[in-house]
């Protein structure tokens, strides 16, 4: 393959990658926009999600196989994260939201840790294998690079939801109330719109995103294990931060920013004789500081101005 063809289809694999970090800092984002929470626990739903995603097609994979019981696995896994994010803002973080910001932050390393330690306990720290029955190989094929059906399908469904999102955000009467939170709760509950059902809204939407993640790359990769989240969790964190935490589109953004970053800056510090692998999170977050210091607020960011 020419240095060309190379770096096209490291964009292929970084809009994939980015895809997956775009949909995890959307529940990021969403939770600190309405009430500057940094959800730590955010990854271990994805990872949550993957696993039921991927116990669920085992269930199924007797009856129904290929897209359909893949299908019928993320959507049962979007059920059971949501509920999963729910029932972490319900009993965890809805009793401490007038307490200081610390005391969440340290709640939510808890959540994580909670739901960390169970999963590991109930897989045994080995990981488990996803066999969806497709055709990894079946694509386009342009000269030496490949675009396989899979790949094409992930970045429509992921465009697909991001786009689905900021309409629902920005034109649904409950996206509005959702905005409305981010700026001022006390005015929200006089004018009777309930701030705690809103927030909890928010976490589910969240977490099903998660969750659709997690299926996703288990279709991709063909593999789950108990620490996937913790990985994700960070990248899709820099994600949020780079394209403004609490900016929607800026999740987004953010997200396939940080996919194409890896894959084509992996790509050619190998191409000058590095290693790339080995190199592409030093690569990574040196971007991630130069854009902080240029954009302390991220790419979409805005400055916030805190009432006294």
């Amino acid at each position: 393959m020419s240095f060309g063809e190379v770096i096209f289809q490291q964009i292929i694999n970084g809009l994939i990658l980015g895809s997956f970090y775009a949909l995890v800092a959307l529940g990021y984002s969403m939770v600190y926009g309405i009430i500057k929470l940094l959800n730590f626990a955010h990854g271990d739903i994805y990872m949550t999600g993957a696993f039921a995603c991927l116990s669920v097609f085992g269930v199924l994979s007797s009856k129904i196989s290929g897209w359909a019981g893949i299908i019928i696995s993320i959507l049962a896994a979007m059920v059971i994260a949501g509920a999963l994010g729910f029932l972490a803002q319900r009993f965890a973080y809805r009793p401490l939201l007038g307490a200081p910001r610390l005391s969440l932050l340290i709640t939510a390393i808890g959540v994580s840790l909670v739901i960390y330690n169970s999963v590991m306990e109930m897989t045994n720290s080995q990981p488990l294998f996803f066999t969806s029955g497709l055709d990894n190989s079946a694509g386009i094929h342009i000269g030496n690079i490949t675009i396989t059906y899979i790949q094409i399908i992930l970045i429509v469904v992921s465009a697909l939801l991001m786009v689905g999102l900021s309409i629902f955000i920005g034109r649904t009467m409950t996206g509005k109330a959702m905005r409305a939170i981010a700026l001022d709760q006390d005015t929200c509950r006089l004018m009777g719109i309930n701030v705690n059902k809103m927030i909890g809204i928010t976490f589910i939407i969240g977490s099903a995103l998660a969750a659709i993640a997690g299926g996703l790359a288990c279709v991709y990769y063909g593999n789950v294990q108990y620490n996937m989240g913790y990985t994700i969790g960070i990248k899709a964190f820099t994600a949020a931060v780079i394209g403004g935490i609490g900016s929607i589109p800026g999740a987004m953004l953010g997200g396939l920013l940080l996919g194409l970053l890896e894959a084509v800056g992996t790509q050619t510090l190998t191409s000058l004789g590095f290693s790339g692998s080995a190199w592409k999170d030093v690569f990574t977050f040196g971007v991630l500081i130069l854009i902080l210091i240029f954009r302390p607020n991220g790419l979409m960011g805005k400055s916030e101005i805190e009432r006294m």
